[in-house]
């Protein structure tokens, strides 16, 4: 059930980007410098951060941001096409390494290690990822409608 409402709400940030190219880069509600790239550019790190650095253990630095550029997620967000497709490989490879980390997950019980939260159950995990996703699907609803006016999933 967690892995199906995280799995909708990595739909509809799909969808919230469909047709769009260089717009993906816009940073559309002023002044803030959020843009639905910088989503997706954020929410792979986010991926990447808790099922394969926390929940897996591996040793898996960010792709976007880094200790010394902490919002490069969002401050790299261009309107290059190669910037664009190297955010969405990202996100879908992380996205793949989840599905895949808790599919094959003995139960949601099993437990990480995060330097700031401490020990973190895949429950815990999943359910966290549910409220980033929301989160952030609620600014890419603002961000498409002033690109385009695009309203709705």
């Amino acid at each position: 059930m967690l892995l199906d409402v995280l799995s909708s709400h990595r739909a509809t940030l799909e969808l919230k980007c469909v047709g769009l190219n260089a717009e993906l880069a816009w940073r559309s509600v002023e002044p803030s410098t959020l843009s639905l790239l910088g989503l997706v550019r954020h929410l792979a790190d986010m991926e990447r951060r808790w099922f394969r650095r926390v929940m897996a253990g591996h040793d898996a630095p960010a792709r976007f941001s880094s200790e010394h550029n902490p919002d490069e997620d969002f401050d790299g967000a261009v309107a290059d096409p190669a910037v664009i497709t190297a955010a969405w490989q990202a996100w879908r490879e992380e996205v793949a390494f989840a599905d895949s980390y808790v599919t094959s997950a003995a139960d949601l019980d099993i437990t990480g290690k995060d330097a700031w939260r401490g020990t973190v159950s895949l429950r815990w995990v999943l359910i966290h990822m549910i409220e980033e996703y929301a989160r952030h699907n609620g600014h890419a609803d603002l961000l498409r409608e002033r690109i385009d006016g695009a309203m709705g999933v």
